[in-house]
């Protein structure tokens, strides 16, 4: 009788760990060893990408496919001898189910970032571009699918691949999408507003679809088992609904701000995540479906939703998520795409996929009186893919929906689609930020006007300090006319739970100004009590930039608001002991960006502990202060107490 280990079609499974080089073992035939390995060229790999990458502003899952797909068959792992050293066949398994676990909870944090109340107020004008930007591609990728079944996927299902080819065409990719808003300055401005509003429905609207194609794509010809799955698919949706919601509201109102979240509370919520996507692949769904689901019945408000981001993200899009897109780069053979015909078909998937998306969502923004160029970015905009994307194809393919022909060119087209969003969006729709010119950019004036001041921020410990420069800069006149723009520099960071920020936009422009002040930043309460105990106007508000641009932001609004001065924090902090301690080099550079660009005077607030924590009086202040004055620089240096 003949043993697996003999049988050479079917090698035998590995073990985990090896006893090392010293006992004559390679660590590379061992599981642990061998997936570490992966791991780390992985990431190394495509961070490269993504740093040569930077330079034309293209969100993080660009370089991560192409990193995938350069690691597989289509170039590196043309070698036989490298592909069957680093990813041999019997590999595959372990790193599927890691990328896979890690997809799992990326999918988690993505139904957590879906506001679905926020869906639910989508105005006419977003609802009608969301619902065009579906149907009309959908129409084009059953067309679509039409001729690659009488071409290259002869044999394929006809209505799985119909809906399959559908999807992957009308898919608008929501956090790629915010990302590249994020990276243009766009997130808040009115096409930014519309656009994420139509592809939060556009993304909701997606895994629907999804669902209806995987349940459609089994293995069984009995048409009443997709009926089944469907409906065992609704009844998961309202068991979470109505049984797992209350738990998390539960868990989230015990998580009090500013104390510890309990790690009973976490470890049940990464566990309900896990179940339910065991639930929806017993249904026959997909794991990552039931994932989803729990995102976006997730508690959005609160520390609890903040603290499971900050736990999960960073490993699961730092490590596991690559994973993902070298695991999907490993099937992408660009290779097989040869002949004119499957050239043919290629440039068909493309057109359609940009003509569905572009054309159509720009009729209908037109339609409803949007602008000519904001309407095209709109089109361009809806146009993104991303993972999502990818986990349509993946799974498609999984289930011989696609074969490696139809799902290249599927993978390319998403590549193509993505990759022209940030050059084209730039070149045909740049809003202008800058107003006429105005009067008063210095402090010198008549006593009659009022006196402008931005003043900008990164935490609460720049924040009474500001406060008592500002009382010791209105006199001690009740009567003053002092406005002050307190400005919060936010960082949008790498992580992809930044696009959060989206849901506190307002809808004139960025940096937005804080109309509605609900006390849900903290760091605006000191000002807001300030404004009613002062003569002072003081109007919070947020600027959301990587640091490296976020001096544009801090010169727009000066210009905007016709800012007298701007006030910008130093980029040291004092040390209990009297010591200076630098924040970092990417606030000094911002600090002399602003200096480069900015459209009035600049101050540098040197946080010398202005008052202690103690508000000062305008009436107490007697004003002996050291201001050297430096090629149109003030640094306001030292403040004398009376």
């Amino acid at each position: 009788m003949a043993t697996t280990s003999n049988n050479p079609s079917c090698p035998a499974p590995m073990k985990a760990t090896s006893n090392g080089a010293f006992q004559h073992e390679n660590p590379l035939d061992y599981a642990l060893p061998l997936l570490i390995l992966q791991i780390c060229l992985v990431v190394a790999f495509t961070r490269f990408i993504a740093f040569l990458c930077k330079p034309l502003r293209q969100p993080r899952v660009v370089a991560e496919i192409i990193g995938g797909i350069l690691l597989g068959p289509s170039a590196i792992g043309r070698s036989e001898k490298f592909l069957n050293t680093v990813f041999p066949a019997k590999s595959i398994t372990v790193l599927d189910t890691l990328a896979n676990i890690g997809l799992l909870f990326f999918l988690f944090l993505v139904g957590l970032e879906l506001d679905m109340r926020a869906i639910r107020r989508t105005g006419r004008k977003a609802l009608g571009i969301a619902l065009c930007g579906i149907i009309v591609p959908f129409v084009l990728g059953i067309g679509t699918s039409v001729a690659l079944r009488a071409t290259l996927s002869k044999g394929a299902e006809p209505l799985p691949f119909l809906v399959f080819m559908g999807v992957s065409l009308s898919i608008t990719a929501f956090p790629v999408l915010a990302r590249i808003l994020a990276e243009l300055k766009l997130l808040t401005t009115d096409v930014g507003r519309i656009t994420m509003s139509a592809a939060a429905v556009n993304d909701v609207a997606a895994w629907i679809f999804l669902a209806l194609a995987i349940a459609l794509s089994g293995s069984n010809t009995s048409p009443l088992v997709p009926l089944w799955v469907l409906l065992s698919g609704v009844a998961f949706v309202t068991f979470v609904v109505f049984a797992i919601r209350p738990l998390l509201v539960a868990m989230a109102s015990r998580s009090l701000e500013g104390e510890p979240v309990k790690e009973l509370y976490i470890c049940i919520t990464l566990t309900l995540v896990l179940a339910c996507g065991f639930v929806t692949d017993i249904i026959g769904i997909h794991a990552l479906f039931g994932a989803f689901v729990v995102g976006t019945v997730m508690p959005k408000e609160g520390s609890f939703a903040t603290v499971l981001t900050e736990r999960i993200e960073d490993l699961v899009s730092g490590l596991f998520l690559p994973l993902y897109f070298v695991s999907s780069g490993l099937k992408t053979n660009v290779a097989t795409i040869k002949g004119g015909l499957s050239w043919a078909m290629l440039m068909l998937v493309i057109f359609n996929a940009c003509f569905g998306k572009i054309v159509g969502t720009t009729v209908v923004s037109l339609l409803c009186k949007v602008p000519f160029r904001e309407a095209l970015a709109l089109g361009f905009l809806m146009n993104t893919k991303g993972l999502v994307e990818l986990i349509i194809l993946n799974i498609g393919k999984d289930r011989k929906v696609l074969n490696d022909q139809a799902f290249a060119i599927c993978v390319l087209m998403a590549l193509f689609t993505t990759f022209i969003t940030t050059p084209i969006v730039m070149f045909v729709y740049k809003p202008a930020r800058r107003g006429a010119p105005y009067k008063h950019k210095t402090i010198q004036r008549d006593l009659d006007t009022e006196l402008r001041m931005l003043a900008c921020f990164h935490g609460t410990h720049n924040i009474p300090t500001l406060i008592n420069l500002i009382e010791c800069s209105r006199g001690s006149q009740r009567k003053g006319k002092l406005c002050i723009y307190a400005m919060h520099l936010m960082e949008l960071s790498e992580r992809s739970s930044a696009i959060t920020m989206v849901h506190k936009a307002r809808k004139n422009g960025m940096p937005f100004w804080n109309k509605k002040q609900d006390g849900e930043d903290k760091m605006i309460i000191a000002f807001q009590a300030y404004e009613k105990l002062s003569s002072v106007s003081v109007r919070p508000m947020t600027a959301i930039s990587s640091l490296n641009n976020i001096h544009e932001d801090i010169c727009t609004s000066a210009h905007q608001k016709r800012a007298a001065m701007i006030i910008l924090p130093f980029h040291k902090r004092q040390r209990v002991d009297g010591s200076m301690e630098s924040l970092g080099h990417s606030f000094h550079v911002t600090n002399q960006l602003v200096l480069s660009h900015a459209p009035c005077s600049v101050g540098i607030l040197v946080d010398r502990g202005l008052g202690g924590t103690s508000q000062v009086q305008a009436s107490d202040v007697s004003y002996k202060i050291v201001v050297p004055f430096l090629v149109g620089v003030m640094i306001v240096k030292h403040f004398v107490m009376v």
